[in-house]
């Protein structure tokens, strides 16, 4: 490594090692012979002068790039793209001449991204399934563990641990739907010529029409794709990737409200990140055990939202056929977008794979405030023993205000129900068993069995294979 120059943290820290050699620039330059060997072979099958000698010759080459000759051309040319088929050519000397032949740059360049894009959302699909089976898991462990639930950041009803991580859960399994469907749905941009009209392939075939439409559909053939977008400029329309990324945005809000969730909860105490055993807090404060992992997820999943409005202007802004300002801006935001959701989901997984429940803490919390909660299940018990419903009520209301101000003012226990237990028009009441927390979370637990039964089951059976692949490891 060379420290004497800034180095991308997606690239250093932070991302794995496939999903950086995706988007490296051997795996890209490798995908544009692949595209020039693909059209090569298919305008050979459809009647041009090319030999299959040629064709070999670039077979040959796909993988074995100088890319310091290519940047010497590049540096006369001006022109990534004629730098790379003279690099191409130096070493094809024979095949040179059919090298790119009526294709503009957007061939190589823009099939390329697709595929990549394509590739890159294949692999964070595998990820995200097994972030969606190992949350699930936990949900299921803790599916009737009471805790209090919030609104507001408020204290509310009672919910369970379990019903909690569904939410977290059903999140990622919605960004999965989405990741399906635009899997699905790419394209390649095909073989359509400088602005899209395949003007110069229609020269080469003689005017014949079919023969350009079925070189189209070939060369899309062997690059993996059924179809080409319908029509494109001289790029596919620049809406996709706005689509994509997107689409990694959203699954990045996921990550981030369940990392701020999961912060909370450590402030609390409830619920922890794992956390190694000479892991350093704080270079100051030696007692700190901080969230560093939810919050790395959360400023990362910030970064990909951030993404969404770079490539909404550039899709905005593309003129006629094309204006090359995209270019710049998309070398940047579509490997960086799936770097950085690569990220997240390496540290999703990490942090659900060690999460720690305190149910004692959690407990605590939850009878501080359950006196209050209780209150209405209290004046039920009241008035099915004879009491008066108005009366028991304002008894209930004038000793809720004075437990919460000892607890408020003068920072006490909150003693409401041995304020009621003293109250004789409570006598005939049970209230301790008014306080069993279990009877407050309503159909949580059964919600998490459904859940798991009816969303995750499916998932489990669809995606069997990936979940047993290797867990990236978390770097720093």
């Amino acid at each position: 490594m060379n420290y004497d120059v800034y180095d991308n943290p997606l690239i250093g820290r932070y991302a794995s090692a496939a999903m950086c050699q995706l988007w490296s620039p051997q795996t890209k330059h490798s995908t544009w012979r692949r595209l020039w060997v693909a059209l090569a072979e298919v305008e050979r099958d459809l009647g041009l002068e090319i030999s299959q000698a040629q064709i070999e010759e670039l077979k040959s080459h796909v993988d074995d790039i100088d890319f310091e000759r290519a940047a010497r051309h590049e540096k006369v040319m001006r022109h990534d793209v004629m730098a790379h088929v003279h690099a191409y050519g130096d070493i094809c000397p024979t095949a040179k001449p059919i090298i790119h032949l009526g294709a503009t740059s957007c061939y190589v360049t823009d099939n390329t991204d697709l595929i990549l894009m394509r590739q890159g959302l294949q692999m964070l699909r595998s990820k995200l399934v097994a972030v969606i089976d190992k949350l699930a898991k936990f949900a299921e462990e803790y599916r009737d563990l009471p805790c209090l639930g919030f609104t507001h950041l408020q204290p509310a009803q009672p919910v369970t641990v379990g019903k909690r991580a569904t939410l977290w859960c059903y999140d990622l399994v919605l960004d999965l739907e989405e990741i399906e469907y635009r899997i699905s749905t790419l394209r390649m941009r095909g073989a359509k010529g400088t602005t899209g009209t395949q003007a110069t392939f229609l020269s080469l075939f003689n005017g014949d029409h079919e023969t350009v439409e079925e070189l189209d559909r070939r060369v899309c053939q062997k690059m993996g794709f059924d179809q080409a977008y319908a029509v494109t400029g001289q790029t596919y329309s620049r809406k996709v990737d706005s689509q994509v990324i997107e689409t990694l945005a959203g699954l990045s809000q996921s990550a981030h409200k369940a990392g701020s969730d999961l912060r909370l909860l450590q402030s609390r105490k409830e619920v922890e990140e794992p956390k190694e055993s000479s892991q350093i807090g704080s270079s100051a404060m030696a007692y700190k055990r901080n969230p560093m992992r939810a919050e790395r997820m959360c400023g990362l999943a910030r970064f990909v939202m951030s993404l969404t409005s770079s490539a909404a202007q550039t899709t905005a802004t593309q003129w006629m056929e094309r204006t090359l300002d995209d270019s710049a801006n998309r070398r940047l935001t579509i490997p960086q977008a799936f770097l950085a959701t690569d990220a997240i989901l390496i540290l999703y997984r990490n942090i659900v794979d060690g999460l720690v429940v305190y149910p004692k803490v959690i407990e605590r919390h939850l009878n501080e405030e359950l006196p209050f909660m209780a209150t209405e299940e209290i004046l039920m018990a009241g008035v099915r023993a004879g009491g008066d419903r108005q009366d028991l009520h304002e008894a209930i209301r004038v000793h809720s205000f004075e437990a919460a101000r000892m607890v408020k003012e003068l920072g006490r226990d909150n003693d409401l129900i041995e304020r009621l237990q003293a109250d004789p028009a409570f006598a005939k009441i049970d209230l301790t068993a008014a306080l069993d927390a279990r009877r407050f979370v309503g159909r949580a637990p059964e919600q998490v069995d459904a859940f798991i039964a009816d969303v995750i089951r499916p998932i489990r059976q669809r995606y069997a294979d990936e979940l047993n692949q290797s867990v990236d490891e978390l770097r720093v």
